[in-house]
């Protein structure tokens, strides 16, 4: 067993364990936990100073996770845009394979927690034939995203797999893998793996900081390694409630990402996930801290603000200046020339 995984298998999965650690109640939490499991890597619970600071908030358990609300299990549409098992086919070149189906630590506002673990959601060895077979049979596809779950809690071995697989197809350009593993579990960059990434060139890696706390010795080590590899390195930070929804916090961030050579790339505004409501930031608040950014500190430390728009009409970069709003609807031109409502959250800035 390498270093990474008995550092995964030593994770706090059960409300019993966290509260030797944390105040917590675990009978008030048993039912939060039984619908949307628990896991935080012992490394990132390290960073965690009090209960409710921006580290904690991410991934101990909140009662609010079980508030009825309007948001949906899938508002994405990934259900509806998978062709193949563990595909996901939105844009017309690029797609996505879900490659893992966990995570080193749960983060409570994912976009997939009330899919995690569903059948015929993530690639498996059956699935991953036919997942190839679809990229292989369509030559408008030039980029794959390797996510989940988290890409890189494959090993290394299959994940070599997977990549040598994909650059036998003629017209795939770019490979890309999504993951936390920088900010949550760090031991799982290791040279072994730069080295193996190192191989498939052009690849790209995007992960997700998205507090300045996350900034450590050991997530700036593992940056820099991948850094070392010829990896770019972009970050996409998503918009949090009482986490980062401060536009000093967020310059804070942007610029400190640069120092350990991770691009700002998005900004995203919660998705209307269920169960993730109480993070949810009114889309202003987005503007306001853009604002903040542009003008006033680097162009390289200014990301895109983004919405994910709902059904599967991809993602809206909004600026401080471009927004029609009627009421509590925000109207958004996609890429398609679509005109989309979107609801924004309630509350002031």
């Amino acid at each position: 067993m390498e270093r990474w995984q008995r550092a995964l298998s030593e994770s706090i999965t059960s409300l019993s364990e966290l509260a030797r650690y944390i105040q917590i109640d675990p009978k008030l939490l048993g039912p939060v936990v039984a619908r949307y499991p628990l896991r935080i890597t012992r490394y990132y619970l390290s960073l965690i100073r009090e209960r409710d600071d921006p580290i904690g908030r991410q991934c101990i358990p909140d009662r609010c996770e079980l508030e009825e609300d309007i948001l949906s299990i899938d508002p994405l549409n990934e259900g509806g845009l998978t062709p193949v098992p563990g595909l996901i086919h939105r844009y017309p070149d690029r797609a996505v394979l879900l490659v893992s189906s966990v995570c080193p630590t749960l983060c409570r506002f994912c976009t997939r927690k009330n899919r995690a673990g569903g059948e015929g959601s993530f690639i498996n060895q059956n699935s991953l034939e036919a997942a190839l077979e679809y990229i292989k049979s369509r030559p408008a596809i030039r980029e794959v995203i390797l996510s989940g779950g988290d890409s890189l809690l494959l090993t290394d071995d299959e994940l070599e797999n997977i990549l040598i697989r994909l650059r036998k197809i003629p017209h795939l350009e770019i490979v890309r893998l999504h993951t936390r593993a920088p900010v949550t579990l760090p031991e799982r960059i290791t040279f072994r793996l730069c080295r193996i990434l190192k191989r498939y060139h052009p690849l790209y890696v995007n992960t997700q900081f998205n507090h300045p706390l996350e900034i450590t010795h050991e997530s700036t080590k593992s940056c820099a390694m991948l850094a070392d590899a010829g990896i770019p390195l972009g970050n996409q930070t998503v918009l949090l409630r009482g986490v980062n929804d401060d536009p000093k916090v967020m310059k804070q961030l942007m610029q400190k990402l640069l120092t350990i050579r991770v691009r700002p790339y998005y900004i995203h505004q919660m998705d209307l996930v269920k169960g993730t409501g109480h993070f949810r930031t009114p889309v202003q608040k987005g503007l306001t801290i853009m604002a903040g950014l542009r003008g006033h500190t680097s162009g390289m430390a200014t990301p895109s603000y983004v919405i994910d728009l709902p059904g599967g009409k991809g993602k809206v970069a909004v600026l401080p200046d471009d927004v029609r709003r009627q009421g509590k609807t925000l109207f958004l031109r996609n890429y398609l020339g679509e005109i989309i409502e979107y609801p924004d959250s309630e509350g002031g800035l």
